[in-house]
């Protein structure tokens, strides 16, 4: 069972609080190291790092008269630090504390949304694996096509999770960067050398170019590889809202024993999940697309992009690790019912399987056209007339007289379809099949 979610973390990572103090640290960062090359006295250096400290509801107050958050935190600090204070910030401009620090948080957020990845992976692994081998219809175009197993349909949303951990683990690392090069990215007061300094010693790596901000192409990759993520749960969610569908009712979304679908109808058991998931998903993508929007900055600054990542980074962040949560614990939980995907498999008599058919036709002999026209019209009467494919098929004179009975029989053989679901699962899973897979699927079998 997936742990309930909580939002704690996430709403800690962006707190007012949070974002200050790590304000703070880039400050402290900054001042030390540039103690150490001589620029800033060392008993000011240490004066800052024992004394320095804010209250933000203070920080609010001088902003209020400011409108300037970095200016009312420094204010806010050199109060408490005293004489030293006028070291503190020194050779700085406001957006190399705030970008910096801005890497920072988003790299606490995506430690989270890392594990969330990883869980969601773990959770598809095992139900894959337990899956396996239950036999279900393909469907394209939402029509049935031929047989797969769930187990397959799982392993597919696997190996996106597991494209998606390669795509979120390049996009967070690209984000892990700092600058202190100053109001128009010149260094026209520090250098590039002390940047790197103040950099490593905060866990980052320098730009190697920046204007007044880190260039926001890298917040734009984030913030899509962020919607990417969404898409994928989104696809997931919507297919588990369509094999819910009364006609289909493949599976099924966790519904406890005191729960209500409807106010007005009381059979209702409605995937209510599933659709939060999908909604959520389309706020994701829309922040994505304000992050492209904010790449075009005027020269070598403005401000248009600051508001909107106010919004869309924590936003962003934060609703995929509610939704990787909320699909880990949707998969995890969810009813499958093996003898209705069988059913529905078998509801059209045969049709499913006049691909093989057609191919078996060739085999012996049969030009494609005449192979296609032979197995299509016995098709196209089973659609219409609701017979049974496989008979109409056995009684045809001039199928019988190319192809032996045997052969014919063989064409309908389900296990004949689905005999390269191990090599694919060799393949995605490498054969690592997880550890007590059997018991669980004893227990997650509901029919």
């Amino acid at each position: 069972m997936i742990p309930r979610y909580t939002r704690a973390e996430m709403a800690r990572i962006w707190s007012d609080e949070n974002r200050f103090r790590t304000w703070l640290a880039v400050e402290v960062a900054a001042t030390e190291t540039l103690a150490e090359a001589g620029l800033v006295p060392k008993d000011a250096a240490k004066a800052i790092r024992e004394r320095a400290d804010f209250r933000v509801e203070r920080i609010h107050e001088i902003e209020a008269d400011v409108r300037h958050d970095v200016i009312a935190f420094t204010t806010a600090v050199a109060e408490i630090v005293g004489p030293h204070a006028r070291w503190f910030h020194y050779g700085l401009t406001s957006n190399d504390v705030v970008d910096t620090a801005q890497a920072l948080l988003i790299r606490q957020a995506s430690s989270v949304i890392a594990q969330d990845l990883q869980r969601l992976a773990e959770v598809l692994e095992r139900r894959a694996w337990e899956f396996k081998d239950t036999p279900m219809i393909g469907r394209t175009h939402g029509i049935h096509a031929e047989p797969i197993t769930f187990g397959f349909k799982i392993a597919n949303w696997y190996s996106e999770t597991q494209r998606n951990i390669t795509r979120f683990t390049a996009a967070a690392e690209d984000m892990r960067v700092g600058k202190f090069s100053g109001a128009v990215g010149v260094f026209a007061h520090l250098t590039p050398e002390l940047e790197e300094k103040i950099c490593a010693r905060l866990g980052l790596k320098a730009a190697a170019v920046s204007s007044q901000v880190i260039q926001r192409d890298r917040h734009a990759h984030y913030l899509a590889t962020l919607a990417v993520i969404a898409s994928t749960l989104d696809k997931i969610a919507t297919e588990i809202r369509h094999l819910q569908r009364t006609e289909v009712r493949e599976t099924e979304e966790f519904f406890s024993e005191k729960q209500k679908g409807s106010s007005a109808m009381p059979h209702k058991r409605n995937p209510v999940t599933a659709e939060q998931i999908s909604g959520l998903a389309r706020v994701v993508r829309g922040n994505a697309q304000a992050g492209f929007e904010n790449v075009a900055l005027w020269h070598e600054r403005d401000i248009s992009h600051s508001s909107v990542e106010r919004v869309i980074l924590p936003d962003s962040t934060t609703l995929i690790d509610y939704m990787l949560s909320k699909t880990a614990n949707l998969v995890d939980t969810m009813f499958v019912y093996p003898d209705r995907m069988l059913a529905n498999l078998e509801s059209t008599r045969g049709l499913i399987f006049s691909g093989q058919l057609l191919l078996d036709l060739v085999e012996h002999g049969v030009s494609r056209e005449d192979a296609y026209r032979m197995v299509q019209s016995h098709a196209m009467r089973a659609w219409k007339e609701g017979l049974d494919f496989h008979q109409l098929v056995l009684a045809d004179k001039e199928i019988s007289s190319r192809v032996p009975r045997r052969q014919v029989e063989h064409a309908f053989n389900l296990q004949r379809q689905l005999k390269n679901i191990d090599k694919i699962f060799a393949r995605v899973f490498g054969n690592k099949e997880p550890s007590g897979r059997r018991a669980k699927t004893r227990r997650r079998k509901r029919g």
